[in-house]
């Protein structure tokens, strides 16, 4: 009997520790995966029951939480939601949290480890917890031009400034509004949610960010930038002026696109060569440079890297060891060489930056509930993507671009512009895509703009001077107030 109580008393002891054991492992193992588990209905309540903070624009809240009376307190809001839906994302009961509102969401929320004495100072004084604060970058009036310029299209615009990363403009159209996914109403949300997933123009996509695309002819800048930094090509070098390109183990080759001499009235320089978007020039270029200097020029500039925002971008590709027909094809932008706007932008700030590559960023300000200062955004330098010599030359080989080559709609009255158009072929069958990037070398503030049309050009570079370059002209003058 004795022996049998023994057993049984020590069964009852093994348990009560496995029980002991069990316990410390969820709350304190597993402790910050449970609560942060969006599906936790304890933790859905708990956040729904304080107040979100806002997120800022030039002050004004773009995204609120307003309270109700139902069972879930407060009710995420969005204005201007489709403007800034690409920044903001959302904040859903059933779909978590995208964007901002997921990246930031533990200042957001209040429940960030540097709030941890307001949350003790809340809870002694008895005051209802809220979250905080997170002011953005963005520029209001170059976001509304940018929207407005893309209106009816499917592309992106981003634009920054150069000498600090600041993100001032990220736009991508079509949008959705965030609103149809905060609902209280599970339901509707999922319907919502299903019916912009389901959308084939893809509205709830982030093209500025996470979509990559063929850069064409914009990538010549970055092309020029390894010529230049070479020390074997100036901008009045001479360059490659024929018709077309006989490219090496093919009998294929690559013409330019109006069939005709990159100057037919001489020789050609490399200045021309970029004014007039030669491709046959550049092909050569490409192929005396070779397929691992564009490469590594590439990846100065940022390619072959992901940025994270506070959100994380895609990352921008140039083909690994490639031959030379495709070394050829690439130093054109077109092969596998794939940009996000988001990189094409970096691309023109840091030309525009002494060819100081900065990071990019988008929120300016972390604060308190009681608006105290949590941090503040340094600007903080990647590297030098070319010398500062070689930025100056390819500043003003873009500026030819603008006063007297293809991106003559990029012009502002009063200001000197520098940029490339570009065409990004898209196979038999489909419309190219239309490119802009600019920068002005000489105004303050600064600015950096990549403009990308899906989809809507033709097989010519009148297409990014037609569809992308006015874009990016109507945001230079929103940010430099023109």
């Amino acid at each position: 009997m004795n022996a049998a109580l023994r057993k049984l008393a020590a069964a009852v002891m093994v348990m009560f520790g496995l029980l002991l054991l069990n316990a410390n492992y969820l709350q304190v193992v597993r402790a910050d995966s449970l609560h942060n588990n969006t599906n936790n209905p304890r933790l859905i309540q708990e956040e729904y029951s304080r107040k979100r903070g806002p997120i800022l624009v030039g002050g004004k809240p773009v995204a609120s939480s307003v309270a109700t009376k139902d069972r879930l307190k407060y009710l995420r809001t969005y204005s201007s939601g489709k403007l800034y839906a690409p920044a903001t994302g959302f904040y859903s009961l059933v779909y978590g949290a995208s964007g901002i509102e997921g990246a930031e969401n533990s200042i957001l929320s209040g429940t960030d480890s540097s709030l941890f004495v307001r949350r003790v100072i809340d809870l002694l004084t008895r005051t209802p917890p809220q979250g905080g604060s997170v002011a953005l970058t963005l520029n209001e009036r170059a976001q509304r031009a940018a929207y407005r310029g893309l209106a009816g299209r499917k592309g992106a615009v981003v634009a920054v400034d150069p000498t600090t990363g600041k993100i001032l403009a990220l736009v991508s159209t079509p949008s959705y509004d965030p609103n149809l996914i905060s609902s209280h109403n599970p339901a509707r949300v999922r319907a919502n949610y299903k019916r912009l997933s389901a959308d084939p123009d893809k509205p709830m996509l982030d093209r500025a960010l996470r979509q990559t695309y063929t850069p064409g002819s914009t990538f010549k800048v970055v092309t020029a930038a390894a010529a230049l930094d070479s020390g074997r090509f100036n901008k009045n070098s001479p360059v490659y002026n024929g018709a077309a390109l006989n490219l090496p183990q093919t009998t294929a080759d690559l013409p330019n696109e109006n069939g005709r001499p990159c100057n037919p009235a001489g020789q050609a320089t490399l200045t021309d060569a970029l004014r007039f978007s030669c491709n046959a020039s550049f092909g050569k270029v490409g192929l005396d440079l070779g397929g691992e200097a564009l490469r590594e020029q590439a990846r100065k500039f940022g390619f072959e890297s992901r940025f994270r925002i506070p959100m994380s971008s895609a990352i921008s590709d140039f083909p690994n060891n490639p031959n030379p027909p495709q070394t050829a094809q690439s130093a054109i932008g077109q092969f596998d060489v794939r940009a996000t706007p988001l990189q094409m932008a970096m691309v023109a700030a840091a030309v525009g930056n002494r060819g100081i590559l900065m990071k990019p960023y988008l929120v300016q300000e972390r604060r308190a509930p009681d608006l105290s200062p949590l941090d503040v955004a340094e600007p903080q330098a990647i590297g030098q993507a070319m010398s500062p010599a070689s930025a100056q030359q390819l500043s003003d080989m873009m500026v030819e671009v603008v006063e007297n080559g293809t991106g003559s709609n990029g012009r502002i009255a009063g200001v000197t512009v520098a940029g490339k158009t570009g065409t990004a072929q898209q196979g038999a069958g489909r419309r190219p895509h239309a490119w802009f990037i600019s920068f002005a070398p000489a105004e303050d503030p600064k600015v950096a703009v990549a403009v990308v049309i899906e989809n809507g050009g033709d097989a010519t570079e009148i297409s990014g001077n037609q569809l992308a370059a006015p874009i990016a002209r109507d945001v230079m003058k929103a940010v430099l107030r023109r």
